[in-house]
């Protein structure tokens, strides 16, 4: 079985993130990178599907020359072999980042494609669902069990009543989220190997991508701060500020 995912490079959420005084993006420096966390559970359910079924497991990213980090996390988490395709983070939508994994599953031919649901820095959910639809395969999104029968993929998917089961047949397009596992994390040995395993450097140009982009950002701008808290001495006080106040009852 051939699996293809994606390691996309993020801004840690858990950093304070900083705009611009002129509004046109935010402040780099200092700032910290790591794996999409959702990424890390699509590259843990290829590897462990690797694990029971044989095969590949192909990882990918797009970005700039530093992205080639995170995705040799991917491969120190089991993945063979990676590709980069080097484009600047500024210059990509969701519609060319589709577009571009599209033309990488053309070259590639898996079996399946793996995706995180979402990045966490742009949290646009889109990507999954547009590489599926350029492709013309059958999805499943939000996935939190995967189970594969020989051609066929059962996945159960949370929704926002519940849980929902289907089955679609391969190749198909699922995005990964946060239940689906607990990713592993890398051992010394792996890291190691990790550095020696086969990294490809494609350009949008040499896989024919239009590089025009769909959404433009006009500009960012960072939300208001919050008021600080007070202290009150009574509960009748805080019933009193949280009814006529807050209208919080």
């Amino acid at each position: 079985m051939k699996i293809l995912v994606t390691a996309k490079r993020v801004t840690d959420p858990d950093a304070k993130i900083r705009v611009k005084a002129d509004g046109t993006g935010i402040e780099t420096a200092g700032l910290e990178y790591k794996l999409n966390p959702f990424c890390e559970n699509a590259i843990e359910a290829a590897v462990q599907l690797q694990e029971k079924q044989g095969g590949e497991v192909v990882a990918v990213t797009i970005g700039d020359d530093d992205a080639v980090q995170n995705l040799r996390t991917a491969l120190a988490m089991g993945a063979d072999r990676g590709i980069h395709v080097k484009l600047p983070d500024a210059q990509m939508d969701s519609d060319l980042a589709a577009r571009i994994l599209v033309k990488l599953f053309e070259q590639e031919k898996p079996d399946l494609f793996l995706l995180g649901k979402q990045a966490v820095d742009g949290d646009s959910n889109q990507v999954g669902q547009l590489v599926a639809e350029y492709l013309d395969l059958p999805q499943a999104c939000f996935a939190s069990k995967l189970e594969v029968a020989g051609d066929k993929l059962t996945v159960d998917r949370e929704l926002d009543g519940g849980m929902e089961t289907i089955q679609v047949g391969l190749p198909a397009v699922v995005t990964a989220d946060l239940r689906l596992n607990t990713p592993r994390l890398p051992t010394l040995p792996n890291v190691l190997k990790a550095k020696r395993k086969p990294v490809q450097e494609l350009t949008i140009d040499a896989l024919g991508v239009d590089p025009a982009l769909t959404v433009a950002t006009i500009a960012y701008e960072a939300p208001p701060a919050r008021k600080g808290g007070i202290k009150v001495k009574t509960v009748e006080e805080l019933m009193d500020k949280l009814v006529n106040e807050a209208k919080a009852l």
